[in-house]
């Protein structure tokens, strides 16, 4: 009997205890309220206590949270272009009881969406729709965040970062971009076939400038002293042959040949060799 009032007295004790202790995880913190007012300090990561019957702890993620937002963002020309957004946030461990007096649970609802709502606005408005296609898109990016930054500056939420996703820009313009992009591709395919063109006129005038100084150099060389030197060789060579030819000569040193066979030739040689051997 005593056994059995023993164990409902620790089955008691138990039921009583487990509704009072609120576990933290890492990550995020807990905020302690009583009787509707929160305390200044938050609670750490571990395991808390707390009397259920006037007190709660409400648990808030100091994690980076994304925070995905779909809207249409004006641009300096007046076009409305479609983007998925992602915000990156995170919520600062001592501002938490802040927060939740201020602001509430549903904060992203109450502050980050329309503070982003109005950032993004006034920044979109200083850009084209193309420079969200560019290189730009980075400038526009932390120009947002910065916006954002500084209107929730003291309340305890930080903005890592502002990441423009998924940005649909109007047909006519996609079309018009295309067509720009096009026009460019084949500036550059013409410009390249123009400096291959321009190459190749290059070298056939250095290739015909070449065979002109060639000719002009060997006609500057070729003069009568060394025409009838050259004939001379010829006519040594020709010496050495065991076969019987005529040369034939106008005098000017230079040789004609002719196969003794053959009926005609010349008609009035002006001297002639007959060479035996």
């Amino acid at each position: 009997m005593k056994k059995a009032i023993s164990w409902l007295a620790f089955a008691a004790i138990i039921v009583f205890l487990l509704p009072s202790c609120a576990i933290i995880r890492e990550g995020e913190v807990g905020v302690k309220r009583t009787l509707g007012t929160y305390r200044d300090k938050p609670f750490d990561s571990g395991l808390k206590l707390y009397n259920p019957i006037t007190s709660t702890i409400v648990k808030v993620s100091t994690q980076t949270e994304n925070l995905e937002v779909g809207l249409s963002i004006p641009s300096k020309e007046g076009l409305n272009i479609s983007a998925e957004v992602s915000i990156l946030y995170n919520l600062q461990a001592r501002k938490t009881p802040d927060i939740l007096r201020n602001i509430g649970l549903d904060y992203e609802a109450n502050i980050i969406v329309p503070v982003f709502r109005s950032a993004v606005a006034d920044v979109s408005s200083r850009f084209y729709a193309k420079d969200m296609h560019t290189g730009e898109r980075a400038q526009i990016e932390m120009a947002i965040r910065d916006q954002m930054m500084a209107l929730l500056k003291g309340n305890g939420i930080e903005i890592e970062a502002v990441l423009l996703k998924s940005i649909k820009l109007p047909p006519s313009l996609s079309k018009a971009i295309e067509e720009k992009l096009e026009s460019e591709q084949n500036a550059l395919r013409m410009e390249f076939v123009l400096q291959q063109e321009r190459q190749e006129a290059e070298r056939k005038r250095i290739q015909a400038a070449g065979v002109r100084d060639a000719q002009v150099i060997i006609a500057e060389g070729l003069s009568q002293p060394i025409l009838q030197f050259k004939a001379l060789e010829a006519f040594m060579e020709l010496s050495k042959s065991p076969n019987t030819k005529v040369i034939i000569t106008d005098n000017s040193g230079t040789p004609l040949l002719m196969n003794p066979d053959m009926t005609d030739g010349p008609s009035t040689p002006t001297s002639g060799v007959k060479v035996n051997k």
